[in-house]
């Protein structure tokens, strides 16, 4: 264990055994499993991404051939998105009162089962319905992957470990479009859930061998439905967790927008083709990770988290204002060059955003990390999910609701941030956080 009392890498195994033993692994044995747990954890952090990127050069596809409006279509990410929300409200109480394990695999297996059934899907309110329980049981995996490094982490620790998940799970958008891409080479958009649904397998099938329980019966919750919301309207009560609970959501929006409108913005308006999209956003993806690593290596416990998080803030804000610019033809019809260069920036200053609210939010909630990442994720998909329709609110032909989108959410963001989270009447609190401390509660 560090001297805060965080959990060390090379503790992992000892910590997230079945039994919660406390005797430590041989130095070689506790790098393996320490490895191919935060593999396991990226994985399942990469099941989002995985669900909606690599369907995303689809999306023109699936409006021709199940002969749907583009507004209709964008519902299957819509729905997804809420299946996701309320999945995790589900699931992070019974990881709470159950344990890690097994609301994970049953979560898994029926991702499985809804993601096969969206390959079949005759028409769009089928498919609609389909992505809805995959996104429901697609809960499962981002919830409990939070409330496992929870678990095991704490301040410094935990904020460089959530930065290595970013690492992990942001292969996954980098590499989703460019196979999904790729897969419309060879056969249709089913062909994409067909693969989703292989992927599904293989990474149930690691959490099923490799992936041990990491909270002991000790800390559990027994209580019921009445117990959960109690701690639910405790968390909520939480001032500076409410704000880092809304700057994340309201961040999550503006990412969202982008998400839902990039493929009929850069393919219907700027004539891009599925592969060159793909690309596109593969990069953007990239810029993202490069970010979130920098900021894990390098900022983390040198820079306050606060001031890391404001300053991305400030950079999302930046960009989203650019676009709108851009998109309202002041200065003319922009060509692709400036409108990716301004996409990019936005995501890339995601990498700084996301580790930092994860990690600020959940250092005041040691005590149900399972409800409180179930409180982070169903606001971030909810928000997302309202998000999505109002991009397209204007039609496919213009790129203007998804700036208005993006930089409304950035403004709120940052109200939330200044309003309610008030890092300067938190000097200590921040301070202790970014050296490896507990926060005080």
């Amino acid at each position: 264990m560090t001297e805060s009392g965080a959990a060390d890498p090379q503790d992992l195994p000892a910590i997230a055994g079945r039994d919660a033993a406390a005797a430590p692994a041989a130095p070689v044995a506790s790098r393996r499993t320490s490895l191919l747990v935060t593999l396991v954890l990226g994985g399942l952090t990469a099941v989002p991404p995985l669900s909606m990127d690599m369907y995303l050069p689809a999306l023109p596809q699936v409006t021709a051939a199940l002969h749907s409006p583009a507004a209709t279509v964008q519902l299957t990410l819509t729905t997804c998105l809420a299946g996701m929300a309320l999945g995790q409200m589900i699931v992070g109480p019974m990881s709470d009162k159950w344990g890690r394990r097994r609301p994970l695999l049953a979560g898994m297996v029926v991702y499985v089962l809804a993601t096969a059934l969206c390959a079949f899907a005759p028409t769009a309110e089928l498919l609609i319905a389909c992505r809805l329980l995959q996104g429901l049981a697609g809960a499962a995996g981002i919830v409990i992957a939070r409330a496992v490094v929870r678990d095991l982490y704490d301040g410094v620790a935990m904020a460089r470990f959530f930065s290595t998940l970013m690492l992990i799970s942001g292969v996954a958008p980098v590499v989703a479009p460019l196979i999904g891409g790729q897969i419309l080479r060879i056969t249709d958009w089913r062909g994409v859930f067909v693969v989703l649904t292989a992927v599904g397998v293989a990474l149930t099938l690691l959490v099923w061998r490799r992936l041990d329980e990491t909270l002991p019966p000790a800390r559990r919750h027994p209580g019921g439905l009445g117990q959960t919301l109690r701690t639910m309207r405790d968390l909520l009560a939480d001032r500076p967790f409410s704000g880092y609970l809304l700057v994340g959501a309201f961040a999550f929006a503006a990412l969202f927008s982008y998400i839902s409108a990039s493929p009929f913005v850069i393919q219907e308006i700027y004539g891009a083709s599925p592969q060159t999209f793909s690309l596109l956003f593969g990069l953007n993806s990239v810029g993202l990770v490069l970010v979130g690593q920098f900021n894990g290596k390098f900022l983390v416990g040198r820079v306050g988290l606060d001031k890391v998080l404001g300053t991305g803030l400030a950079v999302i804000a930046l960009a989203a204002a650019a676009l709108l610019v851009m998109s309202s033809g002041v200065l003319g019809r922009p060509g692709l060059v400036p409108v990716a260069a301004g996409l990019f920036v936005l995501m890339a200053a995601m990498g700084l955003v996301m580790p930092s609210t994860n990690t600020l939010a959940l250092l005041r909630t040691p005590h149900a990390a399972g409800s409180a990442s179930a409180l982070l994720g169903t606001s971030t998909f909810l928000l997302g999910s309202v998000a999505s329709p109002l991009v397209g609110i204007a039609g496919e032909r213009t790129a203007l609701p998804m700036a208005l989108v993006q930089l409304s959410c950035a403004i709120l963001a940052l109200v939330s941030f200044l309003g309610l989270c008030r890092p300067w009447q938190r000097r200590g609190e921040t301070t202790g956080s970014t050296a490896g401390e507990r926060t005080p509660r």
